[in-house]
């Protein structure tokens, strides 16, 4: 059994806690926490350890407290790094690479520049097997996460009659449970958005894919606008929608007519979090001219990413072959029973 500690309890740490915890592979050493706040005793009351900085420990004095977070990292095998965005590479310099253990660190980091976390940015569908024998490894952020989804199963596919894609990424402004952060009543647009490069850095450097994002002001997901240009004429939104059919974290909806309906959705089912931890393609936006296929889908935010975590976990831990990662990620997460039933519930009238 290996030793899992998670840094951070914020929307990604609390998720991925509460999801491994039945385990029955690995034992979570406790989680880390930066703040002296309520979620110290929501982690205490599910039963986590928790461990803080040593230097902040006085802070935690009116909070049951297991130790620092150096003692806990030398009773782990991995860590999964899910401190505020941009702290990772501190955390790795500072505390993983001195102690020894492997990290995950997620989408708030990077891979390109001088505080690079890594020099693999994982997406389990396009390049699960290098992430063996990897010491440091980035999980890509949601977005990131879910292009990968769509991409991988055209490239498989279309191979050579592809041309180029086009996405513009229309991002939420913050997770639901981030209500510290407002939502301005504005829209913004990223110049340079970091999806482009993090996803050609697994898809491949010579992607021909273009990417524009823009943030509205809602809590409920990310919506990708995707228009697919091929060499002769393009598929039928048919043949499209079959390449998805069996595709894992990949559910196929007709009728959803907003992300806050699948989100409504997802809780009246009871799925943990609200999450689906998938895609949505919105099947009755396919539509094709001439060499190009439009299409739209929905990105599940914070919880897309957390599965991902999981089966990025095992091939640093374990090796184990995708098939069988998949697998046991499937008896934690239920993403088959979710996908039906989300596909039932938004089906073709």
């Amino acid at each position: 059994m290996k030793r899992v500690f998670i840094n951070g309890y914020g929307s990604i740490g609390n998720r991925i806690a509460q999801f491994i915890k039945d385990d029955p592979q690995i034992k979570i050493v406790g989680v880390g926490k930066f703040s002296a706040d309520d979620k110290v005793e929501d982690a205490v009351s599910r039963g986590f350890d928790v461990y803080v900085p040593q230097k902040k420990i006085d802070s935690f004095k009116n909070y049951k407290i297991k130790g620092s977070i150096e003692e806990a990292l030398s009773n782990c095998d991995l860590v999964i790094d899910c401190s505020p965005g941009g702290t990772g590479y501190t955390n790795k310099k500072q505390l993983y690479e001195p102690k020894g253990v492997m990290a995950i660190y997620q989408g708030g980091e990077s891979v390109f520049g001088e505080e690079r976390v890594s020099d693999l940015l994982f997406n389990s569908r396009v390049n699960y097997k290098e992430a063996f024998g990897k010491k440091h490894v980035m999980q890509g952020s949601c977005n990131v996460t879910g292009m990968g989804r769509i991409l991988q199963p055209l490239r498989e596919k279309f191979s050579t009659r592809l041309i180029r894609f086009d996405a513009i990424l229309v991002r939420r402004w913050a997770d639901i449970e981030q209500t510290e952060k407002t939502v301005p009543d504005t829209i913004e647009w990223s110049p340079n958005p970091h999806h482009q490069d993090d996803v050609k850095s697994y898809m491949g450097q010579d992607t021909p894919l273009f990417i524009q994002a823009i943030k509205v002001p809602t809590r409920q997901m990310h919506v990708h606008m995707m228009s697919i240009r091929f060499k002769d004429s393009a598929p039928n939104p048919s043949e499209i929608l079959d390449l998805y059919r069996d595709e894992y974290g990949v559910a196929t909806l007709w009728t959803a007519k907003g992300t806050k309906q699948i989100r409504d959705a997802a809780e009246s089912m009871k799925f943990s979090f609200k999450d689906t931890n998938m895609i949505h393609i919105h099947a009755n936006m396919i539509e094709k001219i001439d060499d190009t296929i439009k299409m739209v889908y929905s990105d599940d935010q914070t919880g897309i990413v957390i599965p991902e975590n999981h089966k990025l976990m095992q091939a640093m831990l374990f090796q184990k072959p995708y098939d069988e990662a998949l697998a046991h990620t499937e008896t934690l997460f239920h993403m088959q029973e979710k996908k039906k039933s989300l596909e039932e519930f938004f089906a073709k009238k």
